[in-house]
């Protein structure tokens, strides 16, 4: 009995604790579920995080490949001349007279005279050859002028025997008549000889070399013993070169829109750099009333006085024409100028960083830069050094470069230049 009701009563305390025990279990399930949903919930925020951030790195690669794909050029103004000046021109300086000398005739040179630097007269005397050949020939043209005459005189004394004999019919007369023929061509013989001795003493002459004119030498080609060939057989036959440097002509290609302003007699002027501050006065004497198709310039030539040989043939000057230019005129650095198959281009950049391929019209040529007549204002910004990959409507970044102007010139009026960072790239346009 006492064991029946210890068993009942543990029976009676086991069931008030199951309920407990499955409340406890179920608090534990529930926080383990929860903590799951945190965890995932972390990853995939801190997955989102990093994609994000991978994405902005991304763009942030593809924004800067973006903008160093954009080429980076130096833009500047062209330079504005002064308003009104000469129209200044490079001008090639040349002799007035000027010749090569060659020989009339074969043989050796036998001595020379004068040498390059030399100033020699009309008529004077440069070089000797020596013409054996031509000396024998010339010995044997005079025999044989000789032996002409001889036989001349016997034909003249028969024919006068034969036309006494025909008196008392000692002849017939064919016989007189042979030889009265025979005396004139007897005769025409001795004027043939004497014209080949003539033509022989003539190139015997050529062996003296004088100087067609008054001038200086130049060139020599030639030393004692060279072999001499007659006639022009190229350079390489050239004895002497010969010219006239006073007055010295300068040879200047004048654009055409200045042509109607050129006409002899115009004043003018040359200034050379090794002569600074030295004036060389001349004037216009003739164009060639003709604008050259290919240059579209007038061949303009002046003549200059060049008493103490202080201007030299071959050099280079700056011939100023007392033309006054007035108006407004542009130049460009030659580093600006792009050729092309069209013709020449200059790149200028818009405000939107756009480039646009320029044609232009050229004037005159100062060596580092040129004139521009059509094609440019002076607030445009043209680029420096433009590649050849350059087109029309590129995206560009521009880069200001400070252009020193022509002495002779004012500084262009200032424009509005494209926004530059510090780092020289043009901020985009929003």
């Amino acid at each position: 009995m006492e064991e029946s009701e210890k068993m009942g009563k543990m029976q009676v305390s086991k069931v008030p604790m199951e309920p407990e025990r499955e409340a406890r279990t179920i608090s534990k399930s529930s926080r383990l579920f929860v903590f799951l949903i945190i965890g995932v919930i972390a990853l995939v925020v801190a997955g989102a995080l990093t994609l994000l951030q991978r994405r902005a790195q991304y763009q942030a690669l593809a924004n800067e490949t973006e903008s160093r794909a954009i080429p980076v050029v130096a833009v500047t103004h062209p330079s504005s001349e002064a308003s009104q000046e000469d129209l200044v021109l490079p001008g090639t300086m040349q002799a007035y007279v000027e010749s090569p000398i060659y020989a009339r005739t074969n043989g050796y040179l036998k001595k020379w005279y004068r040498d390059i630097g030399s100033r020699v007269k009309q008529g004077e005397l440069l070089a000797d050859i020596d013409t054996p050949e031509i000396d024998q020939q010339l010995y044997q043209s005079q025999a044989d002028l000789n032996t002409a005459k001889a036989n001349s005189r016997l034909s003249e004394i028969t024919s006068a025997r034969y036309g006494e004999l025909l008196k008392t019919d000692g002849v017939s007369k064919q016989e007189v008549d042979n030889a009265a023929g025979d005396l004139e061509a007897k005769r025409a013989t001795v004027q043939s000889s004497e014209a080949n001795v003539r033509r022989l003493q003539e190139l015997e002459s050529f062996k003296h070399i004088y100087a067609p004119f008054s001038g200086v030498i130049t060139r020599r080609n030639v030393d004692t013993g060279t072999l001499i060939n007659a006639g022009n057989g190229g350079a390489s036959q050239q004895l002497f070169f010969l010219a006239q440097t006073d007055p010295i002509r300068v040879y200047v290609s004048v654009p055409e829109m200045y042509a109607p302003s050129i006409h002899a007699g115009l004043g003018a002027y040359l200034e050379l750099a090794q002569y600074p501050g030295q004036r060389f006065e001349g004037r216009v004497v003739r164009t060639a009333e003709a604008i050259d198709p290919g240059t579209r310039t007038l061949l303009t030539e002046v003549d200059v006085p060049n008493r103490d040989a202080q201007l030299l043939p071959g050099g280079y000057s700056q011939a100023h024409l007392q033309v006054k230019v007035s108006g407004e005129h542009l130049q460009v650095p030659v580093n600006a100028l792009l050729f092309r198959s069209e013709g020449l281009r200059a790149v200028v950049v818009d405000a939107n960083h756009k480039t646009h391929l320029r044609p232009l019209v050229i004037g005159r040529d100062f060596g580092i830069a040129l004139e521009v007549l059509q094609g440019l204002e002076a607030n445009d910004w043209i680029v420096l050094n433009p590649a050849d990959s350059l087109d029309e409507g590129q995206e560009v970044r521009v880069k200001e470069v400070a252009q020193i102007p022509p002495a002779n010139t004012h500084d262009a009026s200032e424009a509005a230049a494209p926004k530059v960072n510090k780092d020289g790239a043009a901020g985009a346009k929003k």
